[in-house]
């Protein structure tokens, strides 16, 4: 079987851990590719809540594999009190396999990440403060701590020595922080390591066996189009690579093995963190949307920036990522509202965009240009068919189809496993 890459069409928080868990139990690999532990995914199992943040979401899936790939980036600590609430809740994580290859956050990236965002004042970005960025960059600057090195202390003390020989001097001179001591970052690092060992194998080679076996490897991102290093709006983006073409750097998968890119995109949008959102709704509707929809971030807990659907985006996503299916997530939400305006362009100076524009600061002069549909005020999460929804319903999802670029072939109407209408089987 080909492999499936799963992201998100918008600024994260789209319902990505649904879509994963809706599939968990036909695929045979989950597979992380990015990011850290600064992105969440609630899923919700016969009732039962469950936030995870590193771990991937086919952790829940009792007959798949989860993967935790070489382009994520691993706080330890966090990673086994995730697996930890879990076996206290009777689940298990033994299946857990993790990249040798994936990088290590140490605690000097925690450290000047908090730091360097408080010192950036009115011009922080908002990161989460948990040191995914300056990893990465540390991997860039090829002065990184890989999974592989916490079984040789040899090399590990000489990695972390060359990092805080310059760490140091940036958080002593610049920032007026205390030192920290080689010694103690390694006996941090250390004290995972024997039970880290059995988990860490070739993942790119296990997903190339996988594959040849006629496996089925799902591919989840973390954060989303908007957020990607590359694609998304930069500077207020994540350090990583959310979009498809992530998946295959990290996990080694070549894109030759990739059939179908699915995106979850919500009903209306949401952000959190800094940075331009055309349809934010700074007004008593805005927090109605987000009270509705309990929009607060899995991870950090701040409450997320809401606004209107913007089909300029959903399209823009399609593009980036090739979208051959979206899933639309969080269509309940938006019940007895009177009316529900959807993006359908900009205006900026002016001109009006169907797209989005090409430079940063365009986009963040755009004003919205509105298209206002019809609400609805009946129930639907107990809908299973698209003829169970009420008739301006149906039009607002067929609408949204229309100017988003690619075929709606799940719809979701509440937030447990079984609230969806499945449209197209995304495994076909």
């Amino acid at each position: 079987m080909p492999a499936i890459v799963l992201v998100g069409a918008q600024w994260g928080d789209e319902g990505k851990g649904k879509a994963t868990d809706l599939l968990g139990s036909r695929v045979d690999y989950v597979v992380k590719f990015n990011g850290g532990n600064n992105a969440g995914h609630t899923i919700v199992i016969d009732g039962e809540k469950f936030a995870l943040h590193l771990l991937p979401s086919g952790i829940l899936s009792e007959n798949c594999v989860p993967v935790i790939g070489n382009g994520v980036v691993i706080d330890l600590e966090v990673l086994f009190s995730e697996i930890d609430a879990l076996q206290a809740r009777g689940r298990s994580a033994e299946k857990l396999v993790v990249s040798a290859d994936a990088h290590v956050i140490p605690p000097y990236n925690t450290v000047i990440d908090k730091v360097t965002e408080r010192f950036a004042g009115s011009r922080r970005i908002g990161t989460t403060g948990r040191g995914i960025g300056p990893t990465y960059a540390d991997k860039m600057n090829r002065i990184g701590i890989r999974v592989q090195d916490l079984f040789d202390e040899v090399t590990l003390r000489e990695k972390v020595t060359a990092a805080l020989n310059l760490k140091n001097q940036v958080l002593a001179k610049i920032y007026n922080r205390r030192a920290l001591e080689v010694d103690a970052v390694i006996e941090f690092l250390l004290s995972y390591a024997d039970r880290l060992r059995p988990m860490v194998t070739d993942t790119a080679l296990l997903l190339h066996e996988a594959l040849e076996a006629d496996k089925t490897v799902l591919l989840e991102a973390g954060q989303a189009t908007m957020l990607d290093v590359d694609h998304g709006n930069y500077p207020f983006v994540t350090s990583s690579s959310a979009t498809a073409g992530g998946a295959c750097t990290g996990s080694g998968i070549p894109p030759t093995r990739i059939a179908r890119v699915i995106a979850v995109v919500k009903a209306y949008a949401t952000r959190v963190g800094e940075g331009p959102f055309p349809t934010e709704l700074l007004d008593s509707k805005g927090d109605e949307l987000r009270n509705a929809g309990a929009e607060f971030g899995t991870t950090t807990g701040r409450p997320r920036r809401t606004g209107w659907y913007d089909a300029p985006i959903a399209r823009y996503a399609a593009r980036i990522n090739g979208v051959t299916d979206f899933v639309l997530t969080k269509l309940d939400i938006l019940t007895g509202m009177p009316e529900i305006p959807v993006c359908v362009a900009y205006e900026i100076d002016g001109v009006r965009h169907a797209d989005m524009p090409m430079t940063q600061a365009e986009f963040s002069r755009a004003v919205p240009v509105y298209q206002t549909f019809p609400g609805w005020d009946s129930d639907i999460s107990t809908a299973r068919t698209m003829a169970d929804l009420p008739p301006d319903c149906q039009a607002y999802v067929r609408a949204l189809e229309e100017m988003s670029g690619a075929r709606i072939s799940v719809i979701g109407v509440g937030p447990g496993r079984d609230q969806s209408i499945v449209l197209n089987d995304l495994l076909a």
